[in-house]
């Protein structure tokens, strides 16, 4: 057996932690083309490396089979209920970094807070006779960040593509979505609301709590992490 490490299969994310790994003094590498999906590791023995979608790792250390995995933090918490009784963050590793926020037209001179929100999405139902809508790929990071403040007139719809774009085509009348330098937000009109982002979300190496860890398993462990660095 072997402890499995879920890391992003393709794009700057896997750049990103390879060379996070590495700088650490542990090697990982792709064994054959990108296309084949499978890895190595130098550096820890008993290390074996697994390449999945980013969105796919909170799944997969949920049901335990990957014991480790780097994804977004945005991506763990929308994904997994409960996420913290289901895996435990290891390290922040200090790129990826992005927003979630909510964002209206610029044009609502008159909106520029939550609370702000609430009284326009409720004068919103009166008049129109169905909720504001406000369309994002983060149903449940978006629900209970607007519960904790008390905005209760909206409805969320789900958001695949441009969700910037659902605005100006009219799908939605407000978007909540990841931004890290906000000009797409700004070149579709749409200004952030106050009082901070909804998550901060950056590449986090998490652990399982719902695999099997054995005592070969927690030795590579404890090797690993004092390689890069993590203390308990």
């Amino acid at each position: 057996m072997s402890v499995k490490l879920g890391v992003p299969s393709k794009g700057r994310l896997m750049e990103k932690t390879f060379d996070w790994f590495g700088a650490r003094g542990v090697r990982l590498a792709l064994s054959g083309s990108e296309r084949e999906y499978a890895g190595a590791v130098e550096g820890v023995d008993g290390l074996e490396l697994v390449l999945l979608s980013a969105g796919e790792i909170p799944r997969e250390l949920a049901a335990g089979r990957i014991h480790l995995g780097v994804t977004g933090s945005d991506l763990v918490r929308e994904k997994l209920g409960a996420w913290d009784e289901q895996v435990a963050e290891l390290e922040p590793m200090g790129f990826g970094h992005a927003d979630l926020v909510i964002a209206v037209p610029k044009a609502w001179v008159d909106v520029s807070t939550l609370d702000d929100l609430d009284a326009v999405a409720a004068a919103f139902r009166a008049r129109h006779g169905f909720r504001l809508r406000i369309a994002t790929k983060y149903h449940r990071l978006v629900r209970e960040y607007l519960r904790e403040h008390g905005v209760a007139d909206y409805q969320l719809v789900d958001s695949q593509g441009a969700t910037e774009g659902t605005v100006k085509n009219e799908t939605a009348e407000a978007i909540a979505d990841i931004t890290s330098t906000g000009e797409t937000l700004r070149a579709n009109h749409l200004k952030v609301l106050a009082g901070g982002p909804v998550h901060r979300s950056q590449a986090t190496l998490f652990k399982s709590r719902k695999a099997r860890w054995s005592e070969a398993d927690r030795a590579v462990l404890s090797e690993l992490k004092a390689r890069l660095g993590i203390r308990d």
